[in-house]
């Protein structure tokens, strides 16, 4: 099929605007050479006016596939379209290290950029998850020539995410290494290991210590993934030259960005947001039902980006008839029953904090605790509490799903309301205070908030886990930690007649490594030690969820 009609048939798939006519050149694997040397593969979709403005999207995953197609989209949009691999990756030379040369290899493709006859001065960026951090490892240095700015499940800084709650997210980061790996291998020897369901992947996140696990999953040993192990302190120097958030208030062009609701990413990206709203820049926000890898979220980063480099990339002439509306500043989707899209004129929205406190027998309730006695649990990290759902790096197994049968463990505290007499409306940050003793110094504190439908059915909405330490941590004179526990952000509208309700527990692996009980270095833990949590909820030890209740707004048309 000509590729002229196969970008005119995805167009019209995707709903975009027309394109514009005219033939679309391609030059593939151009050597852009770093300066130190290494030679970056490039491949370039140019399309019939040589002064448009340039798209650029930097990328770990190679250059084919949807990027192909999302080059020639471009092109056929009136921008020069420029797919570049990584260093170590897609053909590229060096050795790839994650964040370690992003920057650099970035200023020096500008500079490479500068150099070529149609370059107009005018540059976009496009990226997803990764190349969203080569977008902006750049985005500073690319001054008043960078114009707009894609930014679809990233955020400038992964510290965070990596050691979200100071645990470790250990099935983000072993999949992204075992993905990495994926792509040095034979294609018929992957097929093979995806069809057996990947069963050394599995077997590594059940494998301590954790500084085998690499070569357990890949055979081979992978050096970023020893170095997270080994750097893990929010004090380590290694991530102070790896992360990018000092520099996004000083990043002028316009941005949108486009998340999930159980995207790995969600808080660290807006955190991105506060940051540019602060400089006076506020970006364009856009936040759907969607995990990392969902297939509608493709869709809307290709929708929501092309529109975004129409509206400005000057060069770009407007469609006659096809002008787009001004946009609010945020759109996002309220999920659970008569939820919708909503437009809203910031983030997060005026809302009321709410407590809703645990209460004993199992109890939630928007009203003060009464006079109680704790409820327990045993952890054993020898039989971890499992993760279920959520915000994980493969689609398929991420986003919300049934928790009865988590719910069932006996390590596993459930607190539920009863059914609401009306709808509730949850939107923005939601976090926990939870009050427990235990007898071990080194714990994990797990809280997630589910809907409880008509059927019994409990649906996760958003969670959070925090590590605790004794010098993190001081206890009371009672022996009781109070622990503020993040959750992620949401928004979500639960029905009349439904419950809330919480968990505790006391981990979610392999979504964040077990915590062993012992404080071992993170990398070479063997030992597990076993503990008796208790979780408080009397008038000293108010633990609860507190929710941002906003009025409910009429749902807008889909995206």
């Amino acid at each position: 099929m000509p590729a002229r009609l196969v970008t005119h048939l995805a167009s019209a798939a995707l709903r975009l605007p027309p394109t514009r006519p005219g033939p679309v050149r391609v030059g593939r694997d151009l050597p852009v050479r770093t300066r130190d040397g290494v030679v970056l593969r490039t491949d370039h979709y140019a399309p019939g006016d040589r002064d448009a403005p340039t798209v650029l999207i930097r990328t770990a995953y190679g250059r084919g596939g949807p990027l192909r197609l999302l080059g020639r989209l471009l092109a056929a949009r009136g921008c020069h379209a420029v797919i570049q691999s990584c260093r170590g990756t897609g053909g590229s030379g060096g050795t790839f290290a994650p964040l370690v040369h992003e920057r650099d290899d970035g200023v020096d493709t500008l500079d490479w950029l500068r150099r070529q006859p149609w370059w107009s001065g005018q540059l976009g960026m496009f990226g997803v998850s990764y190349q969203g951090f080569a977008q902006w490892a750049l985005a500073a240095d690319a001054g008043e020539e960078l114009r707009a700015m894609v930014a679809v499940v990233t955020a400038s800084a992964t510290r965070d995410s990596t050691y979200a709650g100071e645990s470790f997210a250990l099935d983000t980061v072993l999949t992204w290494a075992e993905l990495l790996h994926a792509q040095t291998v034979p294609w018929l020897a992957r097929q093979w290991e995806l069809k057996r369901g990947q069963p050394r992947l599995a077997a590594a996140l059940e494998h301590l210590p954790l500084a085998d696990a690499d070569r357990v999953a890949t055979g081979v040993t992978i050096p970023f993934f020893q170095e997270w192990l080994r750097h893990h302190t929010p004090q380590a120097a290694y991530w102070r030259t790896r992360v990018f958030g000092d520099q996004v208030a000083k990043v002028r062009a316009p941005v949108v960005m486009v998340t999930g609701w159980h995207d790995i990413f969600l808080p660290a990206q807006l955190d991105d947001h506060a940051v540019l709203r602060a400089a006076g820049t506020p970006p364009r926000l856009v936040i759907g039902p969607w995990t990392h890898g969902s297939p509608g979220l493709f869709v809307a980063a290709l929708r929501e980006g092309l529109a975004w480099l129409d509206e400005h990339l000057p060069a770009v002439p407007r469609r006659r008839g096809r002008a787009r509306p001004t946009a609010a500043p945020v759109r996002l989707y309220v999920s659970g029953a008569g939820g919708g899209w909503r437009d809203l004129p910031d983030w997060p929205p005026p809302a009321v904090e709410t407590a809703w406190h645990l209460q004993p027998g199992g109890a939630l309730a928007a009203r003060p605790p009464v006079v109680s006695t704790p409820d327990e649990f045993r952890y054993d990290p020898a039989d971890p509490t499992p993760s279920l759902g959520g915000p994980l790096l493969v689609a398929q197994r991420a986003g919300p799903v049934d928790n009865r049968h988590v719910e069932a463990r006996p390590d596993v505290l459930t607190y539920t309301s009863a059914p609401l007499t009306g709808p509730i409306e949850v939107i923005g940050p939601v976090r926990a205070e939870i009050h427990v003793r235990s007898d071990l110094p080194y714990l994990d504190v797990f809280v997630r908030l589910c809907d409880v439908d008509r059927r019994g059915r409990s649906w996760n909405v958003c969670d959070g886990l925090v590590r605790v330490t004794p010098e993190r941590f001081p206890a009371d004179s009672s022996g009781a930690l109070r622990i503020p526990v993040p959750l992620w952000p949401t928004a979500y509208r639960f029905a009349a007649g439904h419950r809330l309700r919480v968990q505790v527990s006391g981990g979610a692996h392999p979504r964040w490594a077990r915590n062993p009980g012992t404080g071992e270095t993170l990398g070479t833990a063997v030992t597990l030690r076993a503990g008796w949590r208790q979780v408080l909820h009397d008038p000293a030890h108010p633990s609860a969820l507190l929710l941002p209740i906003v009025h409910s707004a009429p749902p807008q048309p889909p995206i």
